[in-house]
């Protein structure tokens, strides 16, 4: 009985360790959408399965709608050179001072788009994550980066929890 009783607390204590919570993703305290509107390079990103076909020349261009929401036009190259595009709706979770976006292209499903960087003063780059941790992005008004501004930028990431280690880089050929 004993035996069952200290193999029972020895599996929770494992499980409870593998359940080490990290703190909830903290973003930029608000975004003027009208500024951060417009065309985005991205600079790196967390591979996913939805950008497979993208090879290079990946870009977001954001443009605000009537209702508030925003237009998303997504475009990248593939390995052919074939222009592949998704268009797309962006729409701000209440109370979020525009940080958090739903974002969705088409499917019944929207995903968490949530601003956690941003250089507030220019507006030239933005850090881009999802509270899962499994995707991030990093966005420039310009197709390149500074290797400091890189570096600043993904210092961010880490200290907003994400492994660091899993970002690669875009080809701009622009």
């Amino acid at each position: 009985m004993k035996s069952n009783i200290a193999a029972a607390a020895i599996l929770i204590g494992l499980f409870l360790g593998g359940c080490a919570t990290r703190p909830p993703l903290e973003t930029v305290p608000s975004v003027d959408l009208k500024r951060y509107a417009g065309m985005w390079y991205e600079i790196a990103k967390f591979p996913n399965w939805f950008q497979r076909g993208c090879a290079s020349d990946t870009r977001a261009d954001y443009s605000l709608n009537s209702d508030g929401s925003m237009k998303i036009v997504n475009s990248c190259r593939t390995k052919s050179g074939e222009s592949k595009t998704a268009l797309g709706r962006a729409t701000v979770v209440s109370g979020s001072n525009n940080t958090k976006l739903n974002v969705n292209f088409g499917g019944p499903i929207g995903g968490a788009y949530w601003i956690i960087g941003l250089d507030e003063k220019n507006y030239s780059w933005a850090l881009v994550g999802h509270p899962s941790r499994k995707f991030l992005w990093i966005l420039s008004r310009e197709p390149r980066l500074s290797p400091a501004t890189y570096r600043q930028i993904v210092e961010l990431a880490g200290k907003r929890g994400y492994d660091a280690s899993k970002l690669e880089l875009t080809l701009q050929n622009r």
